[in-house]
């Protein structure tokens, strides 16, 4: 069963340009990834600092891979202190 991740990340004020940076950074890594079906990253057209991944992974297992691979760890470090909140959800779909 496929699986959907929708993560929201806020940056602080102030850092939204680093943290945009960091986040592109990841995506044609992850697209490259085994088991990434679709991986597209938006940004609010009226908060720049606000930003959803939209997500599908052929499994859990591998989205889990993805999540403690050394891109998402280089990320994590660049943006230490940069962003003010990260919200991630696990979907499934049902229609």
């Amino acid at each position: 069963m496929t699986l959907t991740i929708v993560a929201q990340i806020t940056a602080k004020p102030g850092q939204e340009d680093l943290v945009r940076a960091e986040l592109e950074k990841l995506v044609p890594i992850t697209r490259a990834e085994r088991g990434a079906l679709q991986y597209d990253l938006h940004v609010d057209t009226e908060n720049p600092g606000y930003f959803v991944f939209y997500e599908n992974w052929e499994s859990r297992d591998l989205w889990q891979t993805h999540m403690n691979a050394p891109h998402l760890a280089a990320y994590m470090e660049a943006t230490d202190g940069a962003v003010d909140s990260f919200l991630l959800h696990e979907m499934s779909k049902i229609a």
